[in-house]
């Protein structure tokens, strides 16, 4: 009988690391995996290990519904909450409304002004008139009046949960999860446990809309109490000052850039939500993208789409310029300027009190200009003649067809022909290859976990789309961002579209696609390829321009010509972003399962929409919860881990 000789410690240890970790998982499989293979022969997941969560999520979901009218936690705490909402919604609602276009436009111009100067309130301005130009004027002040509510209470929440963070090491640890999850969780998936509470409405919306756009004001308001400068902290706390006064004139004004920053992060992820919360009686801009896809008219659907764009453009532009004027070494006390912010409201009092002297506070209705039928036949030119037939290339449901038989076909089918163990051997020996041993412990349980809640299967082939999809979005991004981050002109070229890429609900370019590829696993992916590659865009271009001028220019001198400068200089150097682009590719392709179950994608995406249009909260939460252990192992997966608290990991 032969022997297997094991290397000792002292060759273990002159082995290339990674070596020596692929070496180390050789051993324990060939440990444990006969072990396994003996007792359950299946290459799909035992069914003795799965633990189904049916029962107990069925009884919590009738006793929220028995009770939800009589219990006093819903009479007296959540329904106070509920109160609370809808009121501060329609004070602000009707406030906007008092205030007219013309004293919203005045507004919104005189804060860009104050932020930015003349060119953004410009801007501002345009984009407020483009929005009742459309004639949506009227959705648009409802979406502003949730948005407003709910980002108000997102950065409080936010900024409470950071602090906290910030402030103690072991809440830091303990909020990272909590946080991961909120921000992985698909949007389907916590609007049903959102709405068996507080009912369809706008309550529910806006707190659904708080849970989404909380973690980045979190994060970030962590991040940034965090890395405050040490040398400040020590000259201040050596003058007598209290804890009190060292967080309120020391750490938060240092912290001014990154609560800046989270602040920009949640609008935009409150925006993200505005369709998706009509889905639960939001209103709004949101109601009118969803009522327009449900009855297939693209031109309604962009033109409620538009102003939500418009809407998220511009703040974004705000907040950003906002956040570069904050110099870096920030002032400890800085300097309030009340007397600009008097001159803009007294402005807009103005200017709102003559618009209703003269009677047109509302938009005029000779004044919009409607754009639905031509859009809707540009749709249906592009149907007709793009959808099949096209000689030599052939059509696009051939090419939807094709990428099915060729790609999605053959990755699902090879990750369900694997048997458990053995995904869950790639998974450790991916995780652990770029990271620690806890990354690939991680990795591994969250894989494990999806065994256990019975829904291998259907994972497998939502891994499948997501795999296709980040390798579609990773080629298209890395050319384009080295475009991009090789040329001014294309880099200015490019930044409206991707920001319209960005900020577009994806409801909104789901019909163009569905209407293009048909209906199937093929136009989920194209529609993650759209929603993903912006961000892949942004982060390669801005890591391949950040690197080091006097490494170019060596290479330079050195007669390197720009290929080689590319491949040998820039991309080694731009190593970090470029793998905080695969990550980001990963998180952002997750994000959009559900939306591709909505148009045939199937598997996790449509469990979760199944369970919020049923109310089934068992099949909408556990495959939710499966969504949230994909991304958690895809992330550590492609994510690199420090190792400075591992020796010799």
């Amino acid at each position: 009988m032969a022997t297997i000789t094991l290397p000792t410690p002292r060759a273990m240890r002159t082995v290339h690391p990674a070596v020596r970790k692929l070496l180390v998982l050789a051993v324990v499989a060939a440990v444990l995996v006969p072990l396994a293979d003996s007792r359950w022969t299946s290459a799909a997941w035992p069914h003795e290990l799965t633990v189904s969560l049916s029962a107990p999520l069925t009884s919590a979901s009738d006793w929220v519904i028995d009770n939800r009218d009589t219990h006093p936690l819903f009479l007296y705490f959540f329904g106070y909450i509920s109160n609370a909402v809808v009121l501060t919604v329609r004070a602000v609602y009707l406030t906007l409304l008092a205030a007219g276009w013309p004293g919203v436009t005045v507004l919104a111009a005189a804060v860009a002004h104050r932020v930015a100067g003349a060119r953004l309130a410009a801007g501002t301005a345009v984009a407020f008139l483009a929005c009742g130009v459309l004639g949506m004027w009227v959705p648009t002040m409802q979406t502003l009046a949730l948005m407003v509510v709910a980002v108000v209470a997102s950065v409080v929440v936010g900024f409470v949960l950071g602090l906290g963070a910030g402030l103690s090491d072991r809440l830091h640890r303990a909020l990272r999860p909590v946080l991961d999850t909120m921000q992985v969780l698909p949007a389907f998936a916590y609007l049903l446990p959102v709405v068996l509470v507080f009912g369809i409405g706008v309550p529910a919306a806006v707190l659904a809309t708080v849970v989404y756009a909380a973690p980045p004001m979190a994060r970030l308001t962590a991040l940034g109490l965090r890395g405050a400068d040490p040398e400040v902290l020590e000259a201040v706390e050596s003058l007598g000052a209290t804890g009190r006064q060292r967080l309120l004139t020391a750490r938060v004004p240092l912290a001014r850039k990154e609560l800046l920053l989270g602040l920009n992060q949640t609008i935009m992820m409150a925006l993200s939500m505005a369709v998706i919360a009509s889905v639960i009686g939001a209103g709004g801009l949101g109601d009118r993208v969803y009522q327009a896809l449900a009855s297939v008219d693209v031109g309604a659907a962009l033109a409620a789409g538009i102003p939500i764009v418009l809407l998220a453009v511009v703040l974004d532009r705000i907040t950003a310029a906002a956040g570069e004027r904050t110099d870096a070494r920030p002032r400890l006390r800085p300097r309030p300027r009340p007397r600009a912010w008097a001159y803009a409201l007294g402005a807009t009092v103005a200017v709102a009190v003559a618009a209703r002297l003269v009677g047109v506070l509302d938009w005029p209705t000779a004044w919009t200009l409607n754009f639905t039928g031509p859009v809707n036949r540009a749709v249906d030119w592009m149907t007709a003649h793009l959808y099949s037939g096209v000689p030599v290339v052939g059509g696009t449901a051939d090419w939807a067809g094709h990428f099915t038989t060729w790609v999605l076909d053959p990755v699902r089918d090879g990750l369900q022909w694997l048997p458990w163990w053995a995904v869950l051997l790639i998974v450790a020996a991916l995780a652990w290859l770029i990271g620690t041993w806890r990354t690939a412990l991680t990795a591994v349980l969250a894989m494990a976990a999806i065994g256990v809640l019975g829904v291998w299967e259907p994972s497998l082939d939502t891994l499948s789309q997501v795999l296709a999809a980040v390798a579609v979005t990773l080629v298209l991004g890395f050319v384009i961002g080295v475009a991009a981050a090789r040329s001014d002109r294309a880099e200015r070229g490019l930044r409206p579209v991707l920001d319209v890429f960005q900020t577009m609900p994806q409801f909104v370019y789901l019909i163009p696609v569905v209407a293009l590829f048909g209906v199937g696993r093929a136009p989920a992916v194209a529609a993650a390829v759209v929603y993903a590659l912006p961000a892949v865009v942004r982060i390669t271009a801005q890591g391949l321009r950040q690197v080091d001028p006097a490494a170019l220019e060596s290479a330079r001198s050195l007669g390197a010509t720009g290929r080689q400068q590319l491949w040998q200089v820039q991309l080694p150097l731009a190593r970090p972003a470029l793998l905080l682009a695969v990550n980001q590719g990963v998180v952002l392709v997750l994000a959009v399962v559900i939306i591709g179950g909505l148009v045939g994608g199937g598997a996790l995406g449509y469990d979760v929409a199944f369970g919020l249009a049923q109310g089934d909260l068992a099949t909408g939460l556990v495959a939710g919860a499966a969504i949230v252990c994909l991304g958690l192992m895809l992330d550590r997966v492609t994510q690199p881990t420090e190792r400075r608290t591992e020796k010799g990991a």
